[in-house]
């Protein structure tokens, strides 16, 4: 991201370019109804811009170590493939939080709402929110490696985050359980309604500390088993 400025701030722009396509056309259509609901929207688009850059640059990384052949170097590192795997998912949310909060200023500055920020909490459950998108880079991560070119399936997942973070929650309490799902609606109420991660029922913090863990670690033993397989065949470094 440093090395190539302009194609980073392009991304940036992009997500950007198209929030103004919806403040815009939603105005256009619905008028004061949109825009009674426009904090939450902005809310929805923070937590999209986060998810879509950690799930892409995690399942794309490992695409391009297959590319270049580097992908049988990084598997004889001496701390061993999954540990590096681990830290690339790492750097990838912390990228995505900062991408995310980039996108967040600027979408501020244009709708000019007011929305709270209660640091702690909006980090705590940004970065577990999308810890369960990286279990899905994972999964697709390490089927790329198997599978080689699937960049088409890359983009159509993505689309299936947006439905994720606009579920109604609320009337179907079992979509918690999905990924994304709980972060979105917590997040929400967290910078719409001034509320604090700790003020919540436990109950609510388990499901989004469980999904969050438990889809990251689950998608890690996937991508594990992706990669032996891709080893066994003899196909890790064929493209």
């Amino acid at each position: 991201m440093y090395r190539y400025p302009i194609n980073t701030l392009a991304s940036i722009v992009t997500i950007y370019v198209f929030f103004l396509l919806t403040l815009f056309g939603g105005r256009a259509v619905g008028g004061g109804a949109f825009d009674d609901s426009l904090a939450s929207i902005v809310v929805g688009f923070f937590l999209v811009t986060a998810s879509i850059s950690a799930y892409n640059s995690l399942a794309n990384a490992f695409a391009a170590e297959a590319s270049w052949g580097t992908l049988e170097q990084l598997y004889m590192c001496r701390s061993g493939f999954g540990l590096v795997a681990v830290f690339i998912a790492v750097a990838e949310v912390l990228i995505s939080v900062l991408t995310a909060f980039s996108v967040l200023m600027a979408m501020l500055l244009t709708t000019d709402i007011q929305l709270q920020f209660n640091l702690v909490s909006i980090l705590v459950t940004l970065v577990l929110s999308v810890s369960s998108v990286i279990g899905v880079g994972f999964v697709f991560g390490g089927a790329a490696v198997v599978y080689k070119r699937i960049g088409n399936v890359f983009n159509i997942i993505q689309f299936g985050f947006i439905g994720l973070i606009a579920a109604p929650v609320e009337s179907y309490p079992a979509l918690k359980l999905l990924p994304l799902t709980q972060g979105s609606y917590l997040l929400r109420r967290i910078m719409t309604e001034d509320a604090h991660l700790w003020t919540f029922a436990p109950s609510e913090v388990v499901v989004l500390v469980a999904t969050g863990v438990g889809y990251a670690l689950l998608g890690y033993l996937v991508m594990l088993r992706f990669v032996r397989i891709a080893r066994n065949r003899g196909v890790m470094g064929h493209y």
